[in-house]
């Protein structure tokens, strides 16, 4: 299963160290130098955020898991993830698209000099024409920490869009988004996680995200705090917990979350091979190593 759905792209660009900026789809002409922060809320308003037609799912309806199945409000099964209020730092992706569909992967935010940058899954495929919403309140008429436009997004020339084979070690992304009109950065109204190297392959990690209204049509925020292995043949981490269906792609694993700051070190995110796993149930990551830093760097880090 692919922790993401599908989008219809323009085009497809072949992606440089000089250059690893890719545009995304959008109905309007010379999109990429209108696309302000506040076109974005105009764009989605909370009327169609609220109505956007969940994003149909990869396969056929009679494999289609049941809406909020292994997601509970109040005690979870063991290996499940609950339903929490959001956190600052952690939100949705929404894209303008001809269908305009409800958001469709996971971001965060991660401290850098910039104070600009988010961090998400390579294969969301999060370019211009994207906003983010952090701490997302499906229906709120004005959400908490606002929307945030999508300027410029860098993945590694090595990653396999296949999901598949060692490409998929370097599914990973940032994405710088545009100053408010108050001229804040993201970091300075939401704050911030620290992008932390992978200590190794057991990890103590909390893993939140927002599942797509497709499989949870609440629109809330999941966590689950597990254990971390190594994912066999392949640089990645592997994590088991129920409730990761899609849209999850590009929640932030976090090390050493603080209930009371609601940040943490940032060591993985959902994606990797088979897009981030192959069921709800188990999800993985590629390790946080140099090629992730180099990039970060890149992106303003």
């Amino acid at each position: 299963m692919v922790k993401r759905f599908a989008l219809p792209l323009a085009c497809t660009l072949v992606l440089t160290a000089a250059a690893l900026w890719t545009p995304w789809a959008s109905p309007q002409p010379n999109a990429r130098e209108v696309w302000t922060n506040q076109a974005a809320a105009q764009f989605w308003t909370p009327e169609r955020m609220a109505n956007a037609m969940p994003q149909t799912a990869p396969f056929g309806p009679e494999e289609l898991p049941l809406p909020n199945a292994n997601v509970s409000t109040t005690i979870a099964p063991a290996g499940a993830a609950r339903h929490i209020n959001g956190i600052p730092t952690v939100g949705v992706l929404f894209s303008v698209d001809d269908s305009a569909e409800a958001h469709f992967c996971s971001a965060s935010v991660v401290h850098s000099p910039s104070r600009s940058l988010l961090l998400t899954a390579a294969h969301c495929e999060a370019g211009t024409d994207v906003v983010f919403v952090p701490d997302y309140v499906k229906g709120a008429k004005t959400q908490p920490y606002g929307t945030w436009a999508v300027d410029q997004v860098f993945t590694d020339p090595r990653w396999d869009d296949y999901d598949t084979g060692s490409g998929s070690d370097y599914d990973f992304a940032f994405a710088r988004v545009k100053k408010n009109d108050e001229g804040r950065s993201i970091e300075d109204v939401t704050g911030a996680n620290v992008l932390t190297r992978t200590p190794g392959w057991t990890n103590k990690v909390t893993v939140i995200g927002y599942p797509g209204e497709a499989f949870d049509p609440t629109g809330r925020a999941i966590s689950c705090t597990t254990a971390t292995s190594r994912l066999s043949g392949l640089r990645q981490l592997q994590m088991d917990c129920g409730g990761y269906y899609d849209g999850t792609s590009g929640s932030p694993w976090l090390l050493d979350f603080d209930p009371k700051t609601k940040t943490g070190k940032v060591i993985g995110l959902v994606g990797g091979l088979d897009g981030g796993g192959p069921d709800d149930s188990v999800s993985y990551s590629p390790l946080f190593e140099d090629a992730l830093f180099t990039l970060y760097r890149t992106a303003g880090g």
